[in-house]
C-alpha cells in the first residue's frame, strides 16, 4: 500500500510537489514564528539574573526595566547621587551597581557605571561577565566594550575612543579633548551588555565639564580633569543585591514611598512577566496568522485531491479489478494525503533550519537573538503533530469520495 501511495504521488509529481511545497511554507511560518518568540523571551530572560531590584526615578517598571537592562528608551528622571547613597548603606542591601546613560559611541550605548558592574552583574543563569581581551578598568578615563562592539568596530585594547555628546546615532557634538582608553573586550554574553561601551562614572563625569545646554564652552586635559571633583551629581539607576532574599519587599516598599524624591523600585521578574503580558495579544494574532496560512495549506492539499479524482476514476476502476475493495481505495487516499503532509513537514523543518543558519548572525547582530538550530522542543513536536493530524482528517474526504466511486462504478466508468 505504501509502494502504491508512493507510485501513484510520484505520476503526479507536479501538483503534489505544489502541493508539499505549500505546506512546507505554512510549517516554515508557524513553527518558525513559535521559534522566534520563545526564543526572544529566553533572550528577555536572561538578560539580567541576581538582581533582587532595579531602583529608578518614579515611572512604569516596564520603562524602568527597558531602559535600564535593555538600553531602549530614555529615563523620566535621575536620581541624585545623595540618595543613591543612603539607599546604598542600607544594612539589607548586599551590593549594588550605579548605571548612568546618555552618551553615545558609533551609535553604541556608553554605560556609566562602577568596578562592581563586572564582579556582581550576572545574566542567563547567574553567569557572570568574563573578558576576551584585557580586564575591567581602574582608570578614569578607561573603557570596556561588548563584543558586538569590538566585533562592528573592530577595536582592540590600547585603542582610543570618542564619546558623543547625547544618545542619537549621529551626533555632531563629540568629546574629542577626552578620549578613553580601551582596556577590556568582554566575551559575548547574547545581551545589550554586547553592544554598550562602559566606563567609570567620573568619566563620564569628566567629560561633561565645560559643557553648557549641549554646547562646549571650553576644554580640558587628561590632568586637568583629575583635579576637579568628579563625584557625580544624579544616576539613571542602579541595580541592587540583597543580603537576605526575604528582605527584598520591604525595601521595595520602602524606596517606593522614599520622601527625598520620588522613586521605583522593581522586582525584575515581575516587570518581565508585565511585558509579555502586553505583548501577549501580538503574539497571538502573528499566531493565528501562521495557524490560517496553514489551514490554506491543507485546503490546497484538499483541493488538489478533490481535483484529481475525477481524472483517476479510471486507475480506481483498475484498482478493483485487481482484488482491490473500497477499504482499499478508501485506505490509499488517506496515506496519500499523510505523506504529502509528512513530505511538506520534512521540506518545511529542512527550510527553516536553512533559513536560520543563514540569518541567525544576523539576527545575533541586528537583535542579539541567538537561534540555535538544535532539535525541535516539545511544543515544536506538538505542532508538527498536530499539522500531520489535521492532513490526515483532510485527506478522509476525498479518501470517502474515493470509496463512494468504487462501488458506484464497479468495473466500469458511468460516461
Amino acid at each position: 500500500m505504501l509502494s502504491l501511495a508512493f507510485s501513484s504521488l510520484w505520476a503526479r509529481r507536479l501538483t503534489a510537489g505544489l502541493t508539499v511545497l505549500a505546506i512546507a511554507i505554512s510549517v516554515v511560518l508557524l513553527v518558525g514564528v513559535n521559534k522566534v518568540q520563545g526564543e526572544l523571551k529566553n533572550s528577555f530572560s536572561r538578560t539580567i539574573s541576581g538582581t533582587d531590584l532595579i531602583v529608578g526615578a518614579r515611572s512604569g517598571q516596564i520603562n524602568l526595566l527597558l531602559y535600564s537592562v535593555f538600553r531602549i528608551g530614555n529615563p523620566t528622571n535621575n536620581i541624585s547621587w545623595q540618595s543613591y547613597q543612603r539607599i546604598k548603606q542600607h544594612k539589607a542591601v548586599a551590593w549594588t551597581i550605579p548605571l548612568s546613560l546618555g552618551d553615545s559611541h558609533q551609535g553604541f550605548r556608553v554605560l556609566g557605571t562602577s568596578e562592581d558592574y563586572f564582579r556582581h552583574y550576572g545574566y542567563g543563569q547567574q553567569q557572570q561577565l568574563t573578558f576576551a581581551h584585557g580586564g575591567p578598568f581602574t582608570d578614569t578615563f578607561e573603557a570596556v566594550i561588548g563584543a558586538e562592539v569590538a566585533r562592528r568596530l573592530g577595536y582592540q585594547p590600547g585603542d582610543q575612543l570618542i564619546i558623543a555628546h547625547g544618545a542619537g546615532n549621529t551626533s555632531f557634538s563629540l568629546h574629542e579633548d577626552l578620549p578613553f582608553t580601551l582596556v577590556g573586550i568582554l566575551e559575548p554574553t547574547g545581551t545589550p551588555v554586547d553592544k554598550t561601551v562602559h566606563v567609570r562614572l567620573d568619566g563620564l563625569e569628566a567629560i561633561h565639564l565645560g559643557w553648557q545646554s549641549g554646547r562646549q564652552t571650553h576644554t580640558l586635559t587628561h590632568e586637568q580633569a583629575r583635579t576637579r571633583d568628579l563625584t557625580p551629581e544624579a544616576i539613571t539607576a542602579f541595580l541592587v543585591g540583597m543580603n537576605n532574599p526575604v528582605q527584598t519587599f520591604g525595601l521595595q516598599r520602602s524606596i517606593n514611598n522614599y520622601r527625598a524624591e520620588p522613586l521605583s523600585a522593581i522586582l525584575p521578574g515581575t516587570a518581565l512577566h508585565e511585558l509579555w503580558s502586553m505583548m501577549s495579544m501580538a503574539e497571538q494574532a502573528i499566531a493565528l496568522i501562521a495557524l490560517f496560512v496553514v489551514v490554506a495549506g491543507l485546503l490546497g492539499m484538499l483541493t488538489t485531491l478533490l481535483a484529481g479524482l475525477t481524472a483517476r476514476r479510471r486507475e480506481l476502476a483498475i484498482l478493483r479489478s485487481l482484488g482491490a475493495g473500497p477499504q482499499h481505495l478508501f485506505a490509499l487516499l488517506t496515506l496519500e494525503a499523510a505523506l504529502l503532509t509528512l513530505l511538506g513537514l520534512m521540506l518545511g523543518m529542512a527550510l527553516l533550519y536553512g533559513i536560520l543558519l543563514v540569518a541567525a548572525p544576523a539576527l545575533q547582530a541586528s537583535y542579539g537573538l541567538q537561534l540555535q538550530p538544535g532539535l525541535p522542543s516539545a511544543n515544536e513536536w506538538r505542532l508538527l503533530g498536530c499539522i500531520w493530524l489535521a492532513g490526515i482528517i483532510t485527506g478522509l474526504l476525498p479518501a470517502a469520495q474515493a470509496f463512494k466511486y468504487s462501488l458506484n462504478d464497479g468495473m466500469s466508468i458511468k460516461q
